[in-house]
């Protein structure tokens, strides 16, 4: 299900610092239509989030491994996660496990409700009055905010010389022979 009533799927986009001040950002983005939702999180979340997306194991098994791993020893399954609320600017979320026909859902922080859902590939959601809750007054310079300082990390980690971002000390190349020209070039 992409869409419920009054939630939405989200899937995750990335893992960034725009500003090291205020740390590491996971960027949502709806399955299937254009909500997107940027959550604050810790550095060490922000690690073990980014390592789960990009499905990297790590040599040992790390605490989200260990309760992964425990849930599936008692035969239980993560059924979805999904984030319920902003408060204080604090997200809420939960995770929704099931063993057999008993289903409970656990009080978790987005960060580690994400992580899990990703590692069972279960869903997660939005609930959509947290898109509202979210929306600063000024949405226009929000959302333009947002999006630079996600290009500009884009551009700090393609090009971590500043050769896209025109400094003045980076000189032009020697321009190309026509030999060179044509090295690269199908006929």
């Amino acid at each position: 299900m992409r869409r419920g009533p009054g939630r939405v799927e989200m899937q995750v986009l990335g893992v960034l610092v725009p500003d090291e001040q205020e740390g590491p950002v996971v960027i949502l983005r709806a399955v299937e239509g254009e909500e997107t939702l940027v959550i604050r999180i810790g550095i060490l979340e922000a690690q073990v989030l980014d390592m789960v997306w990009e499905d990297v194991e790590p040599p040992r098994p790390m605490t989200h491994d260990l309760f992964f791993e425990t849930l599936k020893a008692f035969a239980m399954e993560v059924v979805e996660g999904e984030v319920t609320d902003l408060r204080d600017d604090i997200y809420y979320a939960r995770l929704r496990v099931r063993q057999g026909d008993h289903v409970v859902d656990l009080d978790a922080r987005p960060s580690d409700t994400m992580i899990l859902c990703l590692l069972a590939r279960a869903p997660f959601y939005v609930k959509t009055e947290v898109f509202r809750k979210a929306q600063p007054q000024d949405v226009a310079e929000a959302s333009r905010r947002q999006w630079m300082g996600f290009l500009k990390s884009l551009e700090a980690a393609e090009d971590p010389e500043g050769v896209l971002a025109g400094d003045e000390d980076t000189q032009d190349p020697a321009p190309m022979t026509d030999a060179e020209d044509k090295k690269g070039t199908v006929n």
